[in-house]
Order: C-alpha cells, then sequence, then structure tokens
C-alpha cells in the first residue's frame, strides 16, 4: 500500500505478523513531514467490514493496542524536535486516558511513582528510546521509526533496529489514539484504514 500524499510504500506485513489497515501522512502546514502506516490483526478487518462507518471508527479505536505504526521520513526533522513532537502527542493523551480512569488528582498523577502508570517516567523512557536509535543524528528522509503496541506497552524500533520497551498499558494506549482518536494528527491515516477494512 502506498501513501498517494508522498509515494511512500508500505509492506503488506511486518515482522510480528499485523497486517497493514492504512497509510496516510503526517503534516504540519503545507510540510509533508513522514508517511505513517497502521498494522493491525486480520481478525480486526474483518469485523470493521461488517459496520457503518461511524461503527468501525469506534471498533478501530477500541480494538487496539495490539498495533503496529511504522514512520518513514519525508522531511528531515532534528533528532530533539522528532522524539519532542511524538512525545508531546502521546502525554496528551496519556494525561486525559489516566485522569479518566483514576482518582487522584492531577498533582497526584505528576508524583505517581509507580513506572507503569508515570506519565512524566513512561514519556521520558519513551523519548530517551527515540533519540537513542538516533545518535544524535537528524531523521532524515527515508528515517524508519516502527512503534509496536501492545496491551502490555511499547516497542520502539529505528530503522529495523530494536531500542528497548516501555512497560506501560495505558502509553501504548495512549500512542494508538494519536493516530486514531478524533484528533488524529493524521486524518487521512484514519480514512485509509476506514476505507480499506470497509471494502
Amino acid at each position: 500500500m502506498t501513501d498517494p500524499s508522498t509515494g511512500i510504500a508500505f509492506a503488506p506485513k511486518v515482522s510480528n505478523g499485523l497486517s497493514i489497515m492504512g497509510v496516510g501522512v503526517r503534516k504540519k502546514g503545507p510540510i509533508k513531514i513522514y508517511s505513517v502506516g497502521m498494522y493491525a490483526n486480520e481478525t480486526l478487518k474483518e469485523s470493521m467490514a461488517e459496520r457503518s462507518s461511524d461503527s468501525s471508527a469506534e471498533l478501530l479505536q477500541s480494538s487496539t493496542p495490539p498495533a503496529t505504526f511504522l514512520l518513514k521520513m519525508n522531511f528531515k526533522v532534528g533528532s530533539q524536535k522528532m522524539a519532542n513532537a511524538i512525545a508531546e502527542s502521546v502525554g496528551t493523551r496519556t494525561s486525559t486516558a489516566t485522569t479518566t480512569t483514576t482518582t487522584t488528582t492531577s498533582q497526584d498523577i505528576d508524583i505517581d511513582i509507580d513506572i507503569d502508570d508515570n506519565n512524566h517516567s513512561s514519556l521520558s523512557q519513551l523519548k530517551s528510546l527515540i533519540l537513542g536509535g538516533m545518535n544524535e543524528q537528524p531523521a532524515k528522509k527515508g528515517t524508519e521509526f516502527r512503534f509496536d503496541c501492545t496491551r502490555e506497552g511499547i516497542e520502539v524500533a529505528v530503522n529495523g533496529q530494536s531500542q528497548g520497551t516501555i512497560r506501560s498499558p495505558n502509553l501504548a494506549k495512549a500512542f494508538c489514539n494519536v493516530y486514531l482518536d478524533e484528533n488524529t494528527v493524521s486524518p487521512t491515516l484514519k480514512s485509509s484504514c476506514l476505507e480499506y477494512c470497509q471494502k
């Protein structure tokens, strides 16, 4: 499957066995920063095919993780800027998820010492793994970032090399929501998933 906006192609499957669900572009103004492909279980596609568009969108979001997001750079971005941008997008959704499922105050969340549920600790680890894979080099065109989201956490890989895993179900869900919620950073990816899965 190819992102029509950039011409960047994605394989039908990734190494963990998940299948392509759709592709899209992440833009900042007129700049096409990267193309992104989403991979999920074939059973999800089959389930979505039987539903209406609105119902399929809800199922797509509620059924992930598991999912893999493969980002392929189309525009050169500094390593720190790239890591910060991803972490910030995830962070806004992690905060929302936490405050709706716990009774602690926002101050309590900020100082939570449980590594599995600590937003700041998990986000710091996410940025660290992204930066580690880039070796202080910018994300040039062709650089690939892979995020394997499971119900246990996220594994991060840069250019095919695993950088490590963050054990945080909340972070994994928030990462999926970056691309699948109503404020998706790539509307074209979400639309592509819905169109492809309802063929």
